[in-house]
């Protein structure tokens, strides 16, 4: 049944909400997170740079890492680490909610643009792995590492929905079987950030054809793009089987039963894996207008042990229309 945005952000009556199959966070916790996905693999998915080692192994693809920062001393270095590389990007191994990522599209081996078309002096690169390595941006703020990568360029699909930035793609597994998927698509609003906080449009993804409907923004409903005025419905993702088929294996090597992967689809490459996560956020019921509940009982119910990677996306395939 499909759900009308205003009425799951007004105050609902918890009931109303469970007849509509809306998982809370202290069920997810309970009942999903908590039984499934052991603590003691949460380092797979907590340190970038190890899930990216972790994806290498398995021919899962992810962006190529030009270096990674690993000590104070290493920062010297950092100007010629980068010397050939016309674009790249800094990211904290150990980052949150994007915090501590730098994109940079060009520079002069002096001067480093953005992608917000910010210039910043070697300085200023210099103090942010400083800051990087000190903890600011990661989980409980220790120790971390700076992973220098590949920039990944926004596939044209999104061109004329997607503004300063670049859209990601969330799949949300249960038991390896994909049960509910969503795009996050740049606004100015969230400076060219996929995130839903800042301003940032959510779409939500059908399993079956990767195709997009719905959208909502700063929780209300969108059927357009807020800056361009295209319509977000009507997309359909390049490379939507490969991309689940990454996203069922990734579930395998992590070995977590409730996981959220997030995906770029970059221009030259397809669908490469940014992250993993194995706390992912509710917010994907708003984007499909659909809870999550009947989806996650249904995979219990069909998946009591381990099955092919096929029959997983037949089952994703058959959740897509079971609303």
């Amino acid at each position: 049944m499909d759900l009308n945005v205003a009425s799951w952000l007004s105050w609902v009556r918890p009931r109303a909400l469970r007849r509509r199959g809306v998982l809370g966070l202290n069920e997810r916790n309970a009942g999903f997170v908590l039984p499934g996905n052991p603590r003691a693999h949460y380092p797979r998915v907590d340190d970038k740079l190890l899930t990216k080692r972790l994806c290498e192994d398995h021919g899962i693809p992810v962006p190529q890492t030009y270096a990674v920062i690993e000590r104070v001393g290493d920062i010297r270095g950092f100007q010629e680490l980068v010397r050939t590389r016309l674009d790249f990007v800094i990211k904290p191994a150990k980052g949150a909610e994007g915090r501590g990522i730098v994109v940079v599209l060009e520079h002069n081996h002096t001067t480093y643009t953005t992608a917000g078309n910010v210039p910043l002096t070697l300085a200023d690169l210099r103090y942010h792995l400083e800051t990087t390595l000190s903890g600011l941006f990661s989980l409980g703020g220790q120790p971390d590492r700076a992973i220098i990568e590949r920039r990944l360029v926004r596939h044209p699909i999104f061109e004329r929905v997607a503004v300063n930035g670049t859209p990601d793609i969330r799949v949300l597994l249960y038991r390896a079987v994909p049960v509910m998927a969503m795009v996050r698509l740049p606004t100015r609003a969230s400076r060219g950030r996929a995130n839903l906080h800042q301003g940032a449009v959510a779409a939500g993804l059908h399993l079956g054809t990767g195709g997009t409907f719905g959208g909502v923004c700063h929780d209300r409903a969108a059927s357009v793009h807020p800056d361009t005025g295209a319509s977000i419905a009507g997309l359909e993702v390049p490379g939507w089987r490969e991309l689940l088929l990454a996203a069922v294996k990734l579930a395998d090597v992590l070995e977590m039963d409730y996981l959220g992967v997030d995906f770029v689809l970059d221009a030259e490459l397809g669908p490469v894996v940014l992250e993993a996560n194995a706390r992912p956020g509710l917010a994907i019921q708003i984007a499909n207008r659909r809870g999550l509940l009947p989806r996650l009982r249904f995979v219990e119910a069909a998946a009591r042990g381990p099955l092919p990677l096929a029959r997983r996306l037949e089952l994703a395939a058959a959740l897509a229309e079971m609303d």
